[in-house]
């Protein structure tokens, strides 16, 4: 039996009565995280100027006003779309793949989906340079973000493939592969920092600890994009990955084709770490923390869940750059360091909890 709490037979999905107050709760936490975000940083916006920094306002034209709409529009709005894009990009995959491999304990960055992308990025970082020449560099950005997808798609299958077995995921073997990946992949990333030159050294840096300095509006429209397309997706499958919690023979009995249900979850999951790497690098635990969290309050069913999951991720990383770009001013701390440091401490404590499940 899966360790995910799964739902009677009769009651499947069905969300709990308080869902769409906690949906209304968390639009609200990620309109106040976003305002909190615009008014903080290196150059402050009173949250009396906001008004008028966003046009909401008649004032304009005085020197004030013109800085503060510089400063919102030109830097800290683009990262905050982004950091918020991004969360909710990390957040719905690991719910979606906690419901592939109905396992609470799974999250693209825990099990090396998203080192396979970091990988992925910082081999376009050191090779594609000498393979497509100085005068092509500008094709790096948009090639960058490929190779992490498609880093990510095939640590994903390869994953899949070995804790994968007569139709069952043994989870025990899954925790291991994905340990086994992600160390694989460091290993690459080594051999990459060793061959790496100063400018190459310094970017792949910031793929392995994650930041949003360099988030702009281009990264944030297309971010974007893929978020809009992934969520659309995720509805449509929402219900089939309700069965598929209760296991695949019931959910193919049921009338569900699980092997393309298999095949759009893996793409979906790497198409959304795979962007996410491409843009902040790595940033773990937003996949487990989030999912978890909403599975206890809102209930197991995937069509509030996934959404859920994508407002209250975006709160989250949003909060988290916030703090990053704050706390050390006028320097900026890696936005992994801080996902990590609450990220894993819950992680403890989901083992402890299935420990006590489980039993001796």
């Amino acid at each position: 039996m899966s360790v995910l709490a799964l739902p009677r037979r009769s009651g499947a999905g069905a969300p709990r009565p308080g869902a769409a107050i906690t949906l209304a709760v968390l639009g609200g936490l990620l309109i106040a995280a976003m305002a909190l975000a615009m008014t903080v940083g290196a150059a402050g916006i009173p949250l009396s100027r906001l008004p008028a920094a966003l046009g909401l306002t008649g004032a304009a034209g005085d020197a004030a006003t013109t800085r503060d709409q510089l400063v919102l529009w030109s830097i800290r709005m683009p990262r905050i779309l982004t950091a918020a894009i991004v969360g909710s990009l990390l957040a719905a995959a690991g719910a979606l793949m906690q419901g592939l491999f109905r396992n609470p304990l799974a999250d693209p960055a825990l099990v090396g989906v998203a080192s396979g992308g970091a990988f992925g990025a910082a081999a376009s970082i050191v090779l594609l340079e000498h393979l497509l020449g100085p005068h092509l560099r500008g094709l790096q950005e948009y090639l960058l973000a490929f190779a992490a997808f498609g880093g990510s798609l095939i640590t994903t299958i390869v994953l899949y493939r070995i804790a994968s077995r007569s139709g069952r995921t043994s989870i025990a073997l899954f925790l291991l592969a994905g340990l086994a990946i992600a160390a694989i992949a460091n290993a690459g990333l080594g051999v990459l920092v060793f061959v790496a030159d100063d400018r190459q050294l310094r970017d792949i840096t910031f793929w392995m600890l994650g930041s949003l300095s360099g988030a702009n509006w281009a990264k944030a429209a297309s971010t974007g994009s893929v978020l809009l397309i992934a969520l659309l997706v995720l509805l449509r499958i929402a219900g089939r990955l309700d069965l598929l919690v209760l296991g695949e023979t019931e959910a193919f009995h049921s009338g569900v084709d699980v092997e393309r249900l298999k095949r759009i979850s893996i793409l979906l999951v790497s198409a959304m770490a795979g962007v996410a790497v491409a843009v902040t690098g790595v940033v773990g635990f937003v996949g487990i923390v989030v999912p978890h969290l909403l599975r206890l309050v809102i209930g197991p069913s995937h069509r509030l869940l996934l959404p859920a999951s994508a407002v209250l991720g975006a709160v989250m990383l949003v909060v988290a750059d916030t703090v990053a770009r704050t706390v050390v001013a006028p320097a900026e701390m890696p936005i992994g360091i801080l996902t990590a440091a609450i990220g894993a401490p819950f992680f403890l404590a989901i083992l402890l909890r299935q420990r006590k499940l489980v039993g001796p």
